[in-house]
Parts: C-alpha cells; structure tokens; sequence
C-alpha cells in the first residue's frame, strides 16, 4: 500500500510538471504565433537531450538494444512505438489554447477526456498492468468530470467563435490515456524509462515536423524566436511526465495514473491562473467550481468498489 502511494505522489508531481509545460509552450506559442512551431521547439529539445543521455549512458543503450529485440520477437508491436503522437498533438493544443483558455479550463477539459478513456484502455487491458473492471464508481467519477467541463466553461459559451478551443484539449485526454498505456509497455519491454521515454519523444517529433513543413506552406514561417530562457524548458518538463507515467503505469493502471495526474495538474493549473495568469481575464467562480468538483471526481473514481458490487461489462 505504502508503494502505491509513493507511486501515487509521483504521479502527481508529474501532473504539476505537465500543468508547468502547458504555460511555457502556450506562452512560446503565443510568442512565435504558432503553436506548431512552439510544440516543436519543445519537443525537439528534449529529444536532443535524450539522444545525448542514451549515447553515453550503458542502460540507455542497453534499453534501445532490448526495445530492438522485442520488436523482432513480436512481443511488442510496431504501434506501441507511436504513444508520442498523443503527447505531440497535446503540444499543438498547449500552444494554440491554453493562453486564450486559461490554464485552468484547458485542465478540465483535458481531464475530462483522459478519465474517459482510462475507463475504456485499463478495461481493454492495453497497460502493463493488464485490465482493470469498469466499476460504478469509476463511470460515476468519469461522469462528474464531464459535467465539470461545462460548469467550468459555461461563462464562456457565449462566445461561438471560440468554442473549437474547447474540443482541442477534451480531444487530447483522449490520447494521453493510450499514451500511459503503450509507454508503459515499451518501458516494460525496454527495461527502464529512458529508452520508453527516448522512443515518445521520437515519435512526437516526427508527428511535429510533418506538421510544421505543412504549417510553414499554408501561413509562412512563424515569428522570430524569444529571448527569454524558461521558453525552452517546456521538453524538460515533458521528460518528466514522460518517464515517471512509464514506471508509475506498471504499479496503479492507466486510471488511477490518469487520476492521480490529474491532480497535479488541477494542483498546478489553478495556482498559475490565479498568481501568474495567462490572460486579462480575471480566474472566475464557475473555473474554479468546475476544477472542485473535477478533483471530488478523482477521489470518487479512485475509490473501490464494495465487495459483491457490481461490475459494468463493456
């Protein structure tokens, strides 16, 4: 018990980290006026760090050669490589929405769809942690975040013009429950988080270039780069939520990673929307109910289940 919990804890601290990475690209975004670039720059560096630590370090290179074997053994497949496709497309939207959201309301709706499809990922067994029973609670908690989601946003739908925003990060959540899932069996097969976390970043950045070539055709190259330092820290922070979410998904499943993230990230999100916020808009009621009742949701799913309970057959 006391294992899942220090599990738990890093969990959350990697949710702090990926509420941190949020503000830094969508503020890089917003600098180059292109969230595409923003995610690419942020990805790309943090590849570059990778690449290096696996050269020099025997367990990165020893994890590289075991991933090499697994895939030619076929006890890991080729689309269990592709988790960075999830994690690139969660850039794009960090740098296109968060600073015109709020890092709050981009939280919500990103929760909402990670907690519903944990449900569907831990139930098909695709983690490392094999599969996990949809229980009434955990459809209950699933359902309470989505509510949240429009609680948190309803001051803002009177803006049609903006409403695409929200669907961008809901769509995100979505892929970041299958992200944890196959990362963790990468890692499994790997033998640590270095090489899971070389092979996420590797596949986010070729999503990102093909991305920018197309952006670059269509609306031209994007701003001149910032000065400012902490801009470039995003892929740091995305290291971080990378490899603990690889080791951490073995111990506590997809949904109960997803949930304890969560936490972190409403934690993180909500206190930089309140003491460094993103936007003129003042951090409204509604945001922070909406966040409330999202974290009661984490608690709620995270419960378990009565003995005899029934289980929900999907």
């Amino acid at each position: 018990m006391r294992s899942r919990a220090l599990f738990g804890l890093l969990a959350v601290l990697s949710g702090i980290c990926l509420a941190t990475q949020g503000r830094i690209n969508g503020e890089l975004g917003t600098r180059l006026q292109d969230g595409v670039f923003a995610g690419l720059i942020s990805n790309g560096l943090g590849l570059i760090v990778l690449v290096t630590l696996v050269l020099v370090m025997p367990i990165g290179r020893r994890g590289v050669s075991r991933l090499t074997q697994a895939l030619r053994e076929r006890k890991l497949r080729w689309w269990q490589l592709l988790g960075g496709f999830a994690g690139a497309y969660l850039l794009f939207t960090q740098g296109v929405a968060i600073t015109a959201l709020g890092v709050a309301v981009f939280t919500v709706a990103t929760v909402s769809g990670q907690l519903l499809s944990s449900l569907a990922v831990d139930r098909a067994g695709l983690g490392p942690a094999g599969p996990k029973p949809v229980t009434g609670r955990r459809v209950l908690g699933a359902g309470m975040a989505v509510g949240a989601v429009f609680l948190a946003v309803q001051g803002q739908l009177d803006q049609p013009e903006a409403l695409w925003l929200f669907v961008l990060p809901a769509l995100a959540g979505f892929g970041l429950a299958w992200q944890a899932a196959v990362n963790g069996q990468v890692r499994e097969s790997a033998g640590n988080a270095l090489a899971a976390t070389l092979v996420n970043f590797s596949a986010g950045t070729t999503l990102l270039v093909v991305g920018a070539v197309v952006d670059v055709l269509i609306r031209g190259w994007p701003a001149a780069l910032p000065g400012d330092w902490w801009l470039y820290t995003g892929g740091a922070f995305g290291m971080v939520v990378i490899g603990s979410s690889a080791v951490v998904v073995r111990v506590i499943g997809v949904l109960l990673l997803s949930l304890c993230v969560v936490a972190g990230q409403l934690l993180g999100a909500v206190l930089l929307d309140v003491f460094v916020p993103a936007r003129t808009a003042q951090l409204t009621w509604t945001e922070v109910l909406g966040t409330v009742i999202t974290l009661v949701a984490v608690f709620v799913a995270a419960l378990p289940s009565r003995r005899g309970s029934a289980k929900i057959t999907v």
